[in-house]
């Protein structure tokens, strides 16, 4: 994510009406020692309830209840409780659905708070601004970050007479594809074990792709092609926040499009809707079926404990100029309700989420990336002891590779409208002219009050 593929990416809703803060109980009361915080990641609500219990300690008598949903409900949930006046304290918010509920008034202005304790927003890596509103307030704090990076097979890398240091400085173009380009080739196989780059090779028979679900109908691109178009220079809105139109119909990204259907064309990578929705990144490089993917960085435990195979992880690709790295990012928030009768006791919670103690014990798990840099390092210091280098993703942070993804409004209905286009266009029943149609659609949804 964790909503970065499935929400941040992810979740679609529907808001029946525009809300107002409701001044009704919030889950605990008014008065009560009891403080909700939600969350959709189960990871980080086990995580997290190390800080619950010390947060408990320090604050006697009040009692921390982390509620996880599964993100496909979550976000009903969340406005349903917004409606009926029992929405959490505090919760864990994607900027997708965060214009939303600030226009809504369902959020809480944290600046006051930030002033009078002088919470000091610069110990966060990434993600701050992320959650700052048109009207120039504060309204979440930095909960994690995330970034994407190269998982492979590392015995079916070996067999191709590749190296993990051939990995590390991958290039990519376009127009041939570049030194990845070359090893995806390589890495597929066919039923009789003959290469893509081999004579005799049949595409129609594939027991190995050399690359996985690019063909997606991933609207942001976050874990499949980003990483490729972002090296030329692009990026996904026409301003950095809150864009008027997305870069649908760019002539880099209609170019990144067309190659990624051409690995699909030659058999080196699956087309869209060849595995299920619930196979996930781990399965396919478990089970054998690709050789390489982009994954997201919240997955790199999952995939270093994948039985009997060794997965590497390497960077994201350069650019056609072979200098250029460029990943997507974005931060999940930690937000506090309009409604709650807990004003205090919530923020009291999530500044203390927010600080380097707690940040780093929860982190130790390894199933998240804090957004303190001294958290970071310690959790991918501890994570390394298990056998799990994170180097890749801590180097991007240092060498300023990391981008954020932009705020802006509508983001479901922007969801809704344009991944249909990008399936239909990775399906063969568009050509490159549904670029300018989803561009379009973006200016119209966009601007949408």
């Amino acid at each position: 994510m964790r909503v970065r593929k499935a929400v941040a990416l992810g979740a679609s809703l529907t808001l029946a009406a525009v809300l107002s803060a409701c001044s009704s109980n919030s889950g605990g009361g008014s008065g009560s020692s009891t403080l909700n915080w939600w969350t959709w990641d189960d990871k980080q609500a086990t995580a997290y309830k190390v800080c619950a219990k010390d947060f408990e300690k320090a604050n006697p008598g009040v009692t921390v209840k982390i509620t996880q949903y599964n993100v496909t409900d979550y976000f009903t949930k969340l406005t349903a409780g917004f409606v009926a006046g029992t929405a959490p304290d505090a919760f864990q918010n994607s900027v997708q659905f965060f214009p939303q509920y600030a226009d809504q008034n369902q959020l809480l202005p944290l600046d006051d708070y930030i002033k009078k304790d002088n919470f000091d927003l610069s110990r966060f890596s990434v993600g701050v601004d992320s959650w700052k509103y048109t009207d120039g307030k504060q309204y979440g704090l930095p909960l994690d970050w995330a970034a994407t990076g190269l998982y492979y097979n590392t015995d079916m890398l070996t067999k191709a007479g590749y190296s993990a240091k051939d990995v590390q400085n991958l290039n990519w173009n376009p127009d041939n594809g570049g030194t990845i380009g070359k090893m995806i080739a390589h890495l597929t196989l066919d039923t009789k074990g003959r290469r893509g780059d081999e004579p005799g090779f049949d595409k129609a028979h594939i027991k190995t792709y050399g690359f996985g679900q690019l063909a997606a109908k991933d609207f942001l691109g976050q874990s499949t092609w980003s990483s490729f178009v972002s090296t030329t220079g692009w990026r996904l809105g026409n301003k950095a926040n809150w864009p008027t139109e997305l870069n649908y119909n760019d002539p880099q990204l209609v170019k990144t499009m067309d190659w990624i259907r051409t690995l699909v064309a030659k058999g080196y990578a699956p087309k869209i809707g060849t595995f299920t929705n619930t196979v996930s990144d781990v399965d396919l490089l478990s089970s054998g079926k690709v050789a390489m993917e982009t994954g997201g960085s919240w997955s790199a435990s999952t995939f270093a404990k994948i039985p009997n195979i060794k997965v590497g992880i390497g960077p994201t690709v350069l650019g056609p100029d072979g200098k250029t790295r460029a990943v997507f990012s974005n931060s999940n928030g930690n937000t506090v309700w309009a409604g709650t009768k807990n004003r205090d006791l919530a923020w009291k919670w999530v500044s203390y989420m927010g600080s380097e103690t707690c940040q780093t014990k929860a982190s130790a798990t390894g199933t998240f990336f804090p957004s303190i840099p001294a958290s970071m390092d310690a959790s991918a210091k501890a994570l390394k002891a298990q056998g799990v280098d994170l180097t890749v993703f801590t180097d991007m942070l240092k060498n300023k590779e990391l981008y954020p993804s932009p705020d802006f409004r509508n983001g479901a209905a922007l969801q809704d409208a344009i991944e249909p286009l990008i399936e239909a266009y990775f399906a063969g029943q568009k050509d490159d002219s549904v670029f300018a149609d989803m561009q379009a659609k973006t200016k119209s949804i966009l601007n949408e009050k």
